[in-house]
């Protein structure tokens, strides 16, 4: 089996390498870029599973570098987790508005990073096969194995995160969600986030599916509920 590849993206070198290590240790084969433009470029050449982003990165700052890899065709389903010192709700919000995965503020744990890494990986590789493979209702049609959403017969692209999410509450449609269990389900289970983190996903999410955005309904006090028949 392959080993997953894992590009760090990191001005500060002695972190940089800190992670190098520990995540070589655990199985990954592991590629450095010290600046944005550089890994941008190693992110459309190497098209890692994970790119590990420091917003404050030189040349390109990391909140456009995670904007032109999701717009990217190659690189739009790349898992993304921003790792940076800016941890105030507005800025977690500004990250996973432009596509993150997952927000990781520092100082923090390797080892809590690995395993929330590892999770977001375990998650795409092993595809959740759950019933049924292929959904369709009111005019929106996901399809888990081809990883596609296609609305009145045209194909729209998501994040990794905001594929999770439509499917979550399309297996469901008339139940209402809470915030954390979306959380959950678009992020992992024990991801440290906002509960508001979860209402930028919807606006994406609703934002892409365009005419038919209100097939995801706000449930007042409560989350939100895919339309039922």
């Amino acid at each position: 089996m392959s080993r997953p590849k894992l590009l760090v993206i990191e001005d500060d070198r002695s972190l940089s390498e800190v992670i190098r290590y520990n995540f070589g240790l655990s199985g990954f084969d592991v590629f450095q870029a010290f600046d944005g433009q550089d890994g941008l470029n190693q992110a459309r050449l190497r098209l890692p599973e994970v790119v590990l982003l420091d917003v404050m990165v030189p040349v390109i700052d990391g909140i456009e570098v995670c904007r032109r890899l999701r717009a990217g065709e190659d690189t739009r389903n790349l898992l993304i987790v921003m790792v940076t010192a800016k941890g105030e709700e507005a800025d977690q919000l500004v990250g996973f508005s432009v596509g993150a995965d997952d927000y990781v503020v520092k100082p923090f744990s390797v080892k809590v990073l690995l395993e929330r890494v590892k999770a977001l990986v375990r998650r795409k590789s092993a595809g959740q096969r759950l019933e049924d493979d292929v959904i369709t209702l009111h005019r929106v049609t996901l399809d888990r194995i081809k990883h596609r959403v296609m609305v009145d017969n045209q194909p729209i692209e998501l994040t990794p995160s905001e594929f999770r999410l439509l499917e979550t509450l399309l297996r469901q449609p008339g139940r209402a969600f809470d915030r954390s269990e979306l959380i959950d389900a678009a992020l992992g289970e024990d991801t440290l986030v906002l509960e508001r983190t979860i209402d930028v996903h919807i606006r994406g999410l609703r934002k892409k599916l365009g005419e038919q955005a209100d097939v995801i309904e706000t449930v007042r006090g409560v989350g939100y509920r895919y339309k039922d028949m």
